[in-house]
């Protein structure tokens, strides 16, 4: 049986890889063939990327340039060499055109491909648009990345997704999202693919640690003067040297010994191996409790709920500071016994779904009650 997944892979972004491959790993355990769908948004590469970026200022071109190109080398030669990406390639949100429906079912998620904000309003082809009525099609561990869905995008969403035979979200406010604002009551939640995947498996995945001395690691996605002002005062409360990991080549100026666009595993090695993550980044926040290592959790500005939703389900909401002159944070340690547990049990919670998930597709030609195969 071949599935197509539809996701966000091609999004320059470690944590967005990295479940890419995760999502991959798992579903592979039930189906004999797993291919990602290469759709790209125009805004996600080539030019359009560029433009993102400078947002129409030419003097911005030759400063992000280095960035694109390495981004080009790291991300695309990770998913060159570890996804199975189809060869036909779509693009903007009516590109499907002459789709060559070559799969048994279909499969949305997981990351935020249902967040309107960062997607900028409903992306159709996320939500199995293009796929045949007549094909299974679910959802695994989506996100919509925020406690609720405007009123505006309800509509046009709500008709895709009653096309959907089963949906499994990453949080619990997407179950509440799609029971409140949808009507659609049998969502579970499981957790983000790259949890699936023990801290001992990724690590069979990671390159050797190079850095010799105890280090903080800062991992964060929006620019916070705040935050990296705090990193200093935990740099010298605890005498660790601080890193700072640069997703970009502009980030060097920034605080922390520079590690420049790793490949996309020392990102494992750099969380395993750090005394403490400083973050506000949900990946980061995830491998670093998958991993064993503290984080210490800052919330965005926008979207924090996917990081405070994951701590209350660790039961580790003390990881999230309190503010930039929280050093008591450094007293509150985490259970990573208990941790693991929740984790464990959790991940036979999303075997449970993806083995009635298969049984499902069986029953789906009319041969049982597959209403009930999913309750």
């Amino acid at each position: 049986m071949k599935a197509g997944v539809i996701t966000l892979y091609n999004v320059c972004n470690y944590g967005t890889q990295l479940q890419a491959y995760a999502t991959q790993e798992k579903l592979k355990e039930y189906f004999e063939e797993v291919e990602f769908i290469q759709y790209k948004r125009k805004d996600t590469y080539g030019l359009g990327l560029l433009r993102t970026f400078t947002k129409g200022n030419p003097l911005k071109i030759l400063p992000i340039l280095p960035t694109l190109i390495r981004w080009k080398m790291v991300f695309g030669g990770f998913q060159q060499q570890f996804l199975k990406i189809a060869d036909t390639s779509y693009t903007g949100k009516n590109g499907f055109d002459g789709f060559r429906d070559e799969y048994d079912v279909y499969l949305s998620g997981s990351d935020q491909v249902w967040n309107c904000g960062w997607n900028g309003g409903v992306v159709a082809p996320y939500y199995l648009s293009f796929a045949p009525d007549r094909k299974p099609k679910y959802a695994f561990s989506s996100s919509f990345g925020q406690k609720r869905v405007e009123d505006e995008y309800i509509s046009e969403s709500k008709a895709y997704l009653e096309r959907f035979d089963f949906i499994t979200v990453r949080e619990e406010s997407g179950v509440q999202i799609l029971k409140e604002q949808y009507g659609y009551t049998k969502a579970k939640r499981i957790l983000d693919p790259t949890l699936l995947m023990t801290g001992d498996e990724w690590r069979r995945l990671a390159p050797d640690n190079t850095i010799p001395d105890d280090y903080i690691l800062i991992y964060n996605l929006q620019r916070n003067r705040e935050l990296d002002a705090y990193a200093e005062k935990i740099a010298r409360k605890t005498g660790y040297t601080l890193y700072r990991f640069c997703t970009r080549y502009d980030q060097i100026f920034r605080n922390g010994k520079s590690l420049l666009i790793p490949d996309i595993f020392t990102f494992i090695t750099l969380i395993d191996n750090a005394s403490l993550v400083i973050t506000d980044s949900f990946h980061a926040t995830a491998f670093s409790m998958n991993l064993h290592t503290e984080p210490i959790c800052i919330y965005p500005r926008e979207y924090g709920g996917r990081i405070s939703e994951f701590l209350q389900l660790m039961k580790e909401e003390g990881r999230h500071s309190r503010g930039y002159d929280d050093m008591d944070i450094l007293k509150r340690h985490v259970d990573f016994d208990r941790v693991d547990r929740i984790l464990e049990m959790e991940r036979k919670k999303a075997d449970e779904v993806l083995e009635r998930t298969m049984g499902f597709i069986e029953l789906r030609d009319g041969k049982g009650d597959y209403n009930n195969a999913l309750c």
